[in-house]
């Protein structure tokens, strides 16, 4: 069961998405909701399908009342790693809400300070706070848009099925066509027993 609130301070909720991926940006969600919103499918975007995350995404965004998002890029992950970088992403997302925050509720353990604004880190915040939910679900569907379209450009890696995570099939192609310019190269694309030719 989701919690609205986890204070009396104004909140809005941070996540970000595709931390884990071979290629694409990492994406980011803050969301201000209003004290009132309620939605009883709402929850971590990972526990949802993809209908009802993009269903909610309407709503949300229809709903709060402000949110942003917030990319990095590869090349950018590549120089400053994944962590920074997601830290970035957010404070990306938390640059475009343009209201008063008083506090950050942000999933995971460690964040870095945005300007004088309080944060609280909650593991596994997306499936405590709904705010976090929220932002979950916004920064899951706004990535997996971009993966769709990358996957235009570059089918073979099957972008738009898996995301740019490593699964079997994406790491076969990695293989056989090499990396491109949407690829982390700072990350370990293959396995130590397979080569990149």
């Amino acid at each position: 069961m989701l919690s609205l609130k986890f204070s009396n301070q104004i909140e809005v909720g941070c996540d970000e998405a595709g931390r884990g991926c071979l290629a694409g940006p990492v994406v980011a969600a803050a969301v201000l909701l209003p004290e009132d919103f309620h939605n009883p499918i709402l929850n971590d975007s990972k526990q949802l399908s993809k209908k009802k995350r993009e269903e909610l995404e309407i709503i949300i965004k229809k709903e709060s009342i402000n949110f942003g998002i917030g990319f990095v890029s590869p090349q950018e992950i590549d120089k400053i790693n994944i962590l920074n970088a997601s830290f970035l992403a957010m404070h990306r997302a938390i640059d475009k809400i343009n209201e008063k925050i008083e506090l950050l509720l942000i999933d995971g353990n460690k964040f870095n300070p945005y300007k004088k604004v309080e944060h609280k880190c909650i593991v596994k915040g997306d499936t405590k706070y709904t705010s976090i939910a929220a932002a979950s679900v916004l920064a899951k569907t706004a990535r997996d848009k971009i993966m769709k379209n990358l996957s235009k450009e570059y089918p073979q890696y099957d972008w738009e099925n898996n995301q740019g995570y490593p699964t079997k099939k994406h790491r076969r192609a990695i293989q056989k066509f090499g990396a491109n310019k949407y690829h982390r190269k700072s990350f370990q694309l293959l396995p130590n027993q397979l080569k990149l030719f």
